[in-house]
């Protein structure tokens, strides 16, 4: 329905002028964002201990009030949970994220407010589809549905006066009715609590449905389309839905899957669209399909610091507002949202590809690397590695994790992965020689440690059984949705679990 697009595109123009606005004023925009989060919190609980009636700038704001993590929230959330009111944020707060992040049996509950569902949440999503048709003027997403792919999980009772679920499904449950006619399946079933039972149903009722668009998690959504395709006996997605033409989706990087998806939808038309879209907020949209770089969403009530990593365990860490960041830098982010977050640390590490517009990729977590003997390995060199020895060695990884070998008393110290290959490399050795190399390649630290086996000696690579991880997931019940695999931890926790489960 190109008419359809072109109405959509009018309406979206004012929204499109005021993106550009703060792509070329972000420093006022800013600022503007802190002003009004500090003016509507004043009279808090928290408003009044830090005294944000007499905090005039940037300067004051980060002096009185401390960086924190989940810990220093919880006793708020706690004693919002029980139904007190103007802790946090002005008035009630109904609603809680049950973050689903990591694999941790410890649960986040993150506050959600009618003004974060609005203007973050709802403006987030509304926003992919204004930058989209932008650059996609003659689209035809319009003429059928989208197939969302959210949490697994229904929405519980804290009390009779708050819930708590997945995003995904505070979401589905706030959404305007009229959404409702736009997306696929319905509500009963995408919020259905039993991942397999919710797989078997999607598959019946979609592939009835004209699906021109996804949305979610890519290593679920892998899932579910191979689940649809054998079910249907077709040979690529485009056999049951011949105009599906984009998808959206963020939680992971998307680099390791994007093979497995160009071989099951086989057309240059289809179109890939990341967006970085937490229980914490919406924070950015990837506004050029060719850059992989996403915009940094400044006026969604959300006021953002950048700590250098180097600095994260600081008592006092020297924050960067966005005036003061740098391309190439991996900084932890710190956000104080319209939720009642104040200089929250989320926990996710990124990096600016581009200032003015700002525009960042996302590297890796705080907690989630491997430095146990000083080699500093994030997320993004390990995929950088892993996607360069699969392409030299006809590989398809489908999921993975790596963890530290501590030295012993008669041995050095290396580093394990454990992976398991939808399509096995035609030699892992060569595998794991490229991805060491590679590894160095990326990372002068870990290069440092390697040279002539002082520190670390090469990878050792284990080859994981089919669906181990899933089976791993399913025994901590958290199949589907949001749940993610921890592909890199500085002890050896998980890869343990799972190597008890590999045989």
């Amino acid at each position: 329905m190109p008419i359809l697009s072109s109405i959509i595109s009018l309406v979206n123009a004012r929204r499109l002028s005021q993106i550009d606005h703060f792509k070329k004023n972000p420093e006022e925009v800013q600022q503007a964002e802190l002003r009004r989060l500090l003016d509507s919190a004043k009279h808090t609980t928290i408003g009044k201990e830090f005294e944000f009636k007499s905090i005039a700038g940037y300067g004051t704001f980060a002096e009185r009030v401390p960086v924190q993590d989940y810990e220093g929230l919880r006793p708020y959330v706690e004693r919002l949970r029980e139904g007190e009111s103007n802790l946090l944020w002005p008035g009630d707060i109904k609603w809680f994220a049950k973050s689903s992040g990591t694999t941790s049996t410890k649960s986040k509950f993150i506050p959600v407010t009618k003004e974060t569902l609005e203007d973050c949440h709802f403006r987030g999503g509304k926003d992919v589809l204004a930058l989209y048709l932008q650059n996609n003027p003659d689209s035809d997403m319009f003429s059928g549905k989208c197939l969302t792919l959210g949490g697994s999980h229904q929405i519980n009772n804290f009390s009779n006066e708050s819930y708590y679920g997945d995003l995904s499904a505070i979401l589905i449950e706030n959404l305007p009715f009229w959404t409702h006619f736009a997306r696929t399946p319905e509500q009963s079933i995408a919020l259905m609590d039993e991942w397999e039972a919710k797989l078997e149903k999607i598959t019946e009722t979609t592939i009835k449905d004209n699906v021109t668009s996804l949305a979610g998690v890519p290593s679920w959504f892998l899932v579910l389309i191979k689940h649809l395709l054998k079910q249907t006996g077709k040979s690529n997605l485009l056999e049951i839905w011949p105009n599906l033409e984009l998808f959206m989706h963020g939680g992971i990087n998307f680099t390791p899957y994007r093979k497995q998806y160009k071989e099951l939808i086989p057309t240059d038309k289809m179109n890939y669209l990341e967006t970085y879209n937490a229980s914490e907020g919406f924070f950015g949209i990837q506004d050029d399909l060719n850059d992989p770089g996403m915009l940094l969403m400044l006026d969604y009530g959300v006021f953002y610091e950048f700590i250098p990593l180097n600095q994260i365990t600081s008592p006092h860490p020297d924050a960067r507002t966005i005036e003061d960041v740098e391309i190439g830098v991996d900084y932890a982010m710190v956000i104080t949202t319209n939720s009642g977050l104040w200089r929250y640390m989320i926990g996710d590490t990124v990096r600016f590809t581009s200032l003015r517009p700002h525009k960042i990729i996302i590297t890796g977590r705080t907690k989630h690397y491997i430095n146990a003997f000083g080699e500093e390995l994030m997320i993004e060199n390990a995929e950088r590695a892993l996607e360069k020895a699969c392409a030299a060695t006809n590989a398809v990884i489908k999921e993975y994790t790596a963890a530290p070998v501590f030295m012993g008393e008669e041995t050095k110290g290396a580093h394990e992965w454990l992976i398991e290959f939808d399509t096995m490399p035609v030699s892992l050795e060569n595998f794991t020689e490229l991805l060491d190399k590679t590894l160095q390649e990326v990372n002068s630290d870990y290069e440092a440690k390697r040279y002539k086996n002082i520190t670390l000696e090469g990878p050792k690579v284990t080859v994981a059984r089919h669906h181990l991880f899933m089976d791993w997931l399913k025994s901590k019940n958290k199949l589907g949705g949001q749940n993610k695999i921890p592909r890199l931890a500085n002890n050896r926790e998980y890869i343990d679990e799972l190597l008890k489960l590999n045989h």
